[in-house]
């Protein structure tokens, strides 16, 4: 009888599960509805952002809220404010901006951690050296993040890295079922083949340190999609002068063409005696800038 019990409460507990991973409520935003003081911290610190146009900037708001809509973000051992968990939803939007359709299914909650944590997840001690992290087994659907590593990720934009994206980036990887640096939902089959000697060819680079990407790409497949992704985003334009096939195979995957941005973004510098953008009356560089 004991076992049957138990045959049956794990039954329940499988079908709770699968209901809450498959079977989740999408919730949608209003349209129109972001309220206008999360706009400042996207302007002062997300320059993906403001390299967009007026209606590309509205459309990334209503993604950064459907995001927070629909995933928690918790701090652990440290307090977090709307500014982090913008910086969040702004790390999960960028990689898949260019999909109207895309949900982070396999995601439910972000922890943010102080700062370094361990394998075994703890934030005080020795060997703490990891930054970011997409949990597995009973950790399923759950990322860990380091708040200063994703503040970090944004107030520096020309070092090639951004903890959050790279970790993002990993889940939009992961979402054909395998983490293995062929993200199959957003890669085309004719550019599998190319795209697998691309990153062969990249990791021997990297390996004979004849190459400028982030020998952490060396580790793995996955690895180098995800730090390949990071450089991308944050420096593209040194990416497609250093490396311009692999930058054109980047914008394959994510439809989107970052050098350009960065020029768009260079024209919005010049024009920091320009009206701010928020209406306050000040010129940008007294105001938001």
């Amino acid at each position: 009888m004991g076992l049957f019990i138990f045959l049956g409460l794990a039954g329940v507990f499988i079908a709770v599960f699968f209901l809450n991973y498959y079977g989740k409520q999408w919730k949608s935003p209003e349209k129109g509805g972001f309220p206008p003081l999360w706009r400042k911290p996207l302007q002062e610190k997300v320059a993906f952002y403001n390299s967009l146009s007026e209606e590309e900037k509205e459309h990334f708001e209503y993604k950064v809220e459907e995001f927070l809509l629909n995933h928690k973000i918790t701090g652990v051992g440290v307090e977090i404010d709307i500014t982090d968990k913008l910086l969040v939803s702004a790390s999960a939007v960028i990689p898949i901006f260019k999909f109207d359709d895309w949900r982070y299914d396999n995601l439910f909650e972000v922890l943010v951690y102080p700062d370094h944590f361990d394998e075994n997840f703890n934030t005080e001690g020795d060997g703490r050296s990891i930054l970011g992290m997409v949990g597995t087994g009973y950790m399923e659907g759950k990322m860990i993040l380091s708040r200063k590593a994703l503040h970090h990720g944004f107030s520096n934009e020309k070092d090639k890295k951004n903890t959050a994206i790279h970790e993002f980036v990993h889940l939009v990887d992961k979402m054909d079922g395998k983490v293995d640096g062929i993200p199959a939902l957003l890669l085309e089959k004719q550019y599998a083949l190319p795209w697998l000697d691309m990153i062969s060819q990249k990791m021997e680079e990297i390996y004979a340190e004849k190459s400028d990407i982030n020998p952490y790409g060396g580790t793995n497949q996955a690895e180098f999609f995800a730090v390949a992704s990071e450089y991308f985003f944050e420096n593209p334009k040194a990416l497609q002068r250093k490396h311009p096939k692999l930058y054109d195979m980047m914008e394959e995957i994510f439809e989107h063409d970052m050098a350009e941005r960065e020029q768009e973004l260079k024209k919005t510098n010049l024009s920091r005696n320009a009206p701010c953008i928020c209406g306050s009356g000040k010129k940008y560089k007294h105001c938001c800038g």
